[in-house]
């Protein structure tokens, strides 16, 4: 098969590297920007992470001083440290990377003391820390391979989990010992279960006290999980890895949570009502209150706010959320104020607020979307405009500082902007619409005090995006169009480029994310990203319109299509759409469903039959399978009423990619949807990756798999 390497409209040079193979390389211009900001509470030092090029995907340590001058420094080399020896990954090492969608490699992720002077992390399986004042870093002589390290508030110790049990070291890599000890190989101390670390956005499963002398550990018993098998059929030697998966109606893993002295002698539980209540959704400790729990009920409807006796690991609550639709789970929340006020997010009068204690500090002009940092003063939150703002704050997300008195914006003009604040410094990213990358800037008192170099590479292409809203329901739109198109040219034909469902918005107001849409669009369409309902940011109301029905997500999506082709060349005679993930499962949908709207699909790891899919996620939204399961056949792709449509319906190409390592979307979604097309008589192709996960961090796989897309697309809609 020939590959397409160019572009209709495209003004690419020969001696120019192609997009596909510079977005592969540079892990979509990911690598060499700056990342996981962390201020010292003085105010004098920001710790971050980045490596030395737009190609090198080795992270390093540094440390940014801001007294005299502003000054970057390495506070750690991985090259240095392993001697140049190739960095080796535990397969729960690489299973973490894989629930964060982490890549790059070297120095993934760090953590620091109260002080933020002593950071410490995990190479290839060793434990390293590093002296950040100093900017010396050292190895300790710990038992690995080492999970998530981190030092406690008074930087001497470090805590660490290996062979699932939770160790500490003194800093100095004195007296290593075990605290808590797994009583057989389905336990792990000091880890997150799958749904924890997949679904609710928690990575750690440890938590050290303000006064560094005892730990919360989490405690998570897999035995009564399913196990499934995942092999790779190109490695027929290779024994296939078997996972606990806890599949939509069935049992997930038993979670518990200990409180521990450092001598090891003290074990005290925490109790609740974990039958009622199964899902550690989040825990905080800080100086300002006591532990702080937060619950969920398994059908997510209902969740405790709970603080712990440290004595005794007795709990009392201290706030009840219910939500006769669900509850979502938020960043950064819930915690303590210092004042000793409860900090969270909610949904109240059709908007998501932040409430401190007893008061409701904003209102339905913002959706609040995480919460940044909280001072005795203010609250710093991100936000997108509310569900009435204009249409020019299409896809943007904003810093704001929020206090009793009122809500002030901090970043500036549009885009997609975050920050981390302590000390009176604040490190604010910002990425924008009309240039590549984000652009970090560190302000004191408001004030710009330095700019973090970013090495990312330039890409060889401009988005030029046009953030729009489309139909009644105003679905928020990316629209895009090969660069040098002109009105005579005439009307495109549609790539529908979605994801299109929870937890995540693609229409945003920034350039490196409409990169590959660019591409696309340069090939000869008119591409199309459109934010229906179910993606985040614009109401409670919105995202939660598809309790029981994902097919509206569809609804979105040609409501959008039709809207915008009075304004654009849209020819909806030739209308493709791809996505990945829950992206796939829409593309999917579309062509079987839709086949009226569409004439190809490229379905990529997608969900076909949701049973298959996680308890937290799936049953958020469609409900127990064993008591539903007319609301999961519905939305199934593999079942006769996901395969329904009138007889005369014409049978659209679709093309299904799926990586046969994928443990998140495992292949059996692909391969139950190929067999139920292939006993429908309906054509279609299937594109398996070896060795692939629900990432494709391979290079060359990842740029191959744009050209056979374009390929596909342009076969199937009669371009060539």
């Amino acid at each position: 098969m020939e590959l397409p390497t160019g572009g209709s409209f495209g003004h690419m040079t020969s001696n120019q590297l192609s997009f596909p193979r510079q977005h592969a390389r540079t892990q979509r211009f990911t690598l060499g920007a700056p990342r996981a900001f962390t201020v010292s509470p003085d105010g004098t030092r920001v710790v971050f992470l980045r490596s030395s090029s737009g190609t090198d995907r080795a992270n390093r340590l540094w440390v940014l001083d801001l007294e005299g001058g502003a000054q970057e420094r390495i506070a750690a080399d991985p090259e240095e440290l392993l001697g140049g020896a190739v960095e080796r990954l535990s397969a729960q090492e690489r299973a973490r990377r894989e629930r964060s969608r982490e890549g790059s490699a070297g120095i993934v992720g760090y953590a620091v003391d109260a002080a933020v002077e002593l950071a410490a992390f995990a190479l290839s399986g060793r434990l390293f820390s590093a002296e950040l004042r100093a900017g010396t870093a050292r190895e300790l002589p710990a038992r690995g391979p080492v999970l998530d390290p981190r030092p406690s508030p008074d930087g001497l110790h470090v805590a660490y989990v290996a062979g699932g049990a939770l160790r500490v070291i003194g800093a100095e890599g004195d007296g290593d010992r075990a605290l808590a000890e797994p009583e057989d190989e389905n336990t792990t101390y000091g880890l997150a279960e799958f749904v924890a670390a997949e679904e609710m956005a928690r990575s750690r499963g440890f938590w050290w006290s303000p006064e560094s002398d005892r730990l919360l550990v989490a405690r998570a018993d897999d035995t009564s999980v399913t196990r499934w098998w995942i092999s790779d059929p190109a490695q027929p030697e290779r024994e296939p890895a078997r996972v606990a998966y806890p599949a939509a109606g069935t049992p997930n893993a038993e979670v518990r949570l200990f409180l521990y002295g450092l001598d090891g002698g003290e074990r005290t539980e925490v109790v609740w009502d974990r039958g009622r209540y199964p899902y550690l959704a989040r825990v905080h400790w800080s100086e300002a209150g006591a532990p702080l729990l937060l619950v969920q009920a398994r059908d997510q409807r209902s969740q405790l706010y709970l603080a712990v006796d440290p004595g005794t690991g007795a709990t009392r609550t201290v706030h009840v959320d219910e939500d006769a639709v669900w509850l979502d789970l938020f960043d950064g929340v819930p915690v303590w104020a210092p004042d000793g006020r409860l900090v969270r997010i909610a949904d109240e009068g059709g908007a998501r607020v932040l409430t401190v204690g007893d008061r409701v500090l904003t209102g339905p002009q913002l959706q609040v979307r995480a919460v940044l940092d909280v001072s005795d003063g203010d609250v710093l939150v991100s936000a997108s405009a509310g569900a009435e703002a204009a249409a020019a704050e299409v896809g943007e997300v904003h810093v704001y500082r929020v206090n009793e008195l009122g809500v002030e914006r901090l970043s500036e003009g549009p885009g997609v902007h975050s920050a981390v604040r302590s000390g009176g410094v604040t490190v604010l990213a910002s990425a924008r619409p009309e240039s590549s990358g984000t652009v970090v800037q560190v302000l004191r008192d408001g004030k710009r005090e330095a700019v973090v170099t970013s090495y990312a590479e330039e890409p060889v292409l401009r988005a030029e995006v046009r953030l729009v809203e489309g139909g009644a329901r105003r679905v928020p739109c990316a629209v895009l169009l090969p660069a040098g198109y002109a009105e005579a040219d005439g009307p495109l034909p549609v790539l529908m480029d979605p994801y299109g469902g929870p937890h995540a918005r693609r229409a945003v107001a920034a350039h490196n994310a409409h990169l590959t849409s660019q591409w696309f669009a340069d090939q000869g369409f008119a591409v199309v990203v459109a934010d229906g309902r179910g993606t985040p940011g614009r109401s409670p109301g919105w995202e939660k319109a598809v309790r029981d029905a994902f097919t509206l997500t569809l609804d979105d999506q040609i409501e959008a299509l039709h809207a915008l082709a009075a304004d654009f060349p849209l020819d909806l005679g030739r209308v493709a759409i791809r996505g990945w993930s829950y992206g796939g499962y829409l593309a999917a949908l579309a062509v079987l469903r839709r086949p009226d709207v569409f004439h190809a699909g490229i379905a990529g790891a997608p969900v076909t039959d949701w049973r298959l899919y996680d308890t937290h996620y799936t049953e958020r939204y469609l409900g127990d399978p064993g008591v539903r399961p007319q609301v999961y056949a519905a939305n199934s792709l593999v079942t006769d009423e996901g395969l329904s449509q009138p007889a005369e319906s014409p049978h659209r190409p679709l093309m299904i990619i799926h990586g046969l390592a994928d443990d998140n979307v495992v292949m059996a979604h692909s391969l139950r949807l190929s067999s139920a097309l292939l006993a429908a008589g309906r054509p279609h192709e299937v594109l398996p990756l070896s060795g692939v996960t629900h990432m494709t961090p391979q290079e060359e796989i990842a740029e191959n798999l744009l050209l056979l897309q374009v390929d596909f697309l342009k076969r199937s809609l009669g371009l060539r």
